[in-house]
């Protein structure tokens, strides 16, 4: 599952996101989301969030995608 909708995303779910120095590269950073930070629906390059860790960054892929 990629990461450009926000109802997809939400705090305490295992995520890979690109942060903005990789952003040519593509390399892909894992981690746990603490805070969601893009306010719209939907973003086509994926929502920006903020990882436990204090990275941020746009989510690529989300490796826990259990629904409630």
């Amino acid at each position: 599952m990629d990461g450009r909708n926000r109802r997809d995303i939400r705090p305490g779910i295992e995520v890979d996101i690109v942060l903005k120095k990789d952003q040519r590269t593509g390399k892909l950073t894992r981690g746990v989301v603490k805070d969601i930070l893009t306010k719209s629906a939907n973003h086509p390059h994926g929502i920006k969030v903020r990882l436990a860790d204090g990275q941020v960054g746009r989510v690529k892929v989300i490796h826990d995608f259990t629904q409630d």
